[in-house]
């Protein structure tokens, strides 16, 4: 092992995450991964490097020790952060020297964050990839003394930033029609709408309920559909009226009324509300959806060339007397931590 990191201390959620297992759902397998996979296509283009796996830890994330010289990408929900007792900035990649050591957590806005390493993780591909899936029994949560062999690095500029829209907040959730949504009173179909939900303090990777302002959801005899084919974004009506999104490590198949389905691009924004963050749904046609889908994605196709070199106080660069500055500009040689 050439070098990555020791796991000093970590929260009780932390695991290896990238974008999933797809194409096993006929055997039983949800495709899993990431939460928020808007965050490696983040970390992918702070290291400049195709998008792999990362470290995702919901609410808080942990000690780590480098051992061996990194670069590292934070990005996902914002976490107190530092290296070696100095805060660094989040959304933006940073070097982490040899023996240095990175504090992470908790969150200070959204649920999941994740850290990214310049040539990822050196671990072994289970089913096309490294991803955690602990309901289905692959993989498991960290545990305190792990070490995670780092990946070959080409390398690269750290000191950079990656701007990027609050969806840690709640907010808007689009949503089309499912196989189902006729099922439901036109009523309750036009209120969904009109009607202000709260992130419930139950949601796991599994998925998330919401609580709705007033009178709940369901069907005559809904708990008697037959079950079948869901996916990610399904907004399941559970015998309590309250919708249940169903998200990345979600079942292949349920016998729950669903209500309508989250569009992909989204789902992000659901992963990352906090309890207690307000949630509001609107309909959209389907050219309406495909079109934001195809935003979505020419948005993360895009964001390379976001990146852009991180400014810092000089309050904040340790080392700031080793610096020659003539007329308030450096020597040209570059520092960060």
């Amino acid at each position: 092992m050439s070098g990555g990191l020791r796991v000093l201390s970590v929260g009780p959620a932390v695991t290896v995450q990238d974008a999933g297992r797809p194409g096993w759902i006929g055997q039983g397998l949800s495709r899993g991964g990431a939460m928020d996979r808007q965050a490696l296509a983040e970390a992918a283009a702070l290291l400049d490097q195709p998008q792999g796996a990362a470290l995702e830890m919901a609410g808080a994330g942990g000690r780590f020790e480098a051992l061996s010289d990194l670069r590292i990408a934070l990005t996902g929900a914002p976490m107190r952060a530092q290296i070696d007792g100095q805060p660094v900035v989040w959304h933006a990649v940073h070097a982490l020297p040899k023996g240095a050591v990175l504090d992470l957590g908790p969150v200070t806005a959204g649920v999941y964050g994740y850290l990214s390493l310049g040539g990822g993780f050196d671990l072994p591909m289970v089913l096309g990839a490294q991803s955690a899936h602990l309901t289905a029994g692959l993989g498991a949560r960290l545990e305190p003394g792990e070490v995670l062999p780092a990946g070959p690095d080409r390398g690269g500029p750290t000191g950079r930033k990656l701007a990027v829209e609050d969806r840690f907040s709640g907010g808007l959730l689009r949503l089309v029609p499912s196989l189902q949504t006729g099922l439901f009173p036109e009523e309750q179909r036009d209120r969904l709408g009109r009607t202000r939900f709260v992130r419930d303090s139950r949601a796991n990777r599994m998925g998330v309920k919401l609580v709705p302002e007033g009178e709940g959801f369901g069907v005559e005899g809904g708990l008697s559909v037959v079950s079948e084919v869901i996916t990610p974004g399904d907004i399941q009506i559970t015998g309590d009226g309250a919708p249940f999104v169903l998200m990345a490590e979600c079942q292949t198949t349920g016998g729950y009324p669903r209500l309508a389905t989250v569009i992909p691009a989204d789902l992000p924004r659901v992963a990352q509300a906090p309890a207690g963050a307000e949630l509001r749904f609107r309909f959209v046609t389907l050219d309406e959806a495909l079109a934001a889908e195809a935003a979505h994605r020419a948005q993360m196709a895009g964001l390379r060339g976001q990146v852009a070199p991180l400014i810092r106080h000089p309050s904040e660069v340790r080392d700031l007397l080793s610096l020659k500055l003539v007329s308030g500009f450096s020597n040209g040689e570059h520092h960060d931590h």
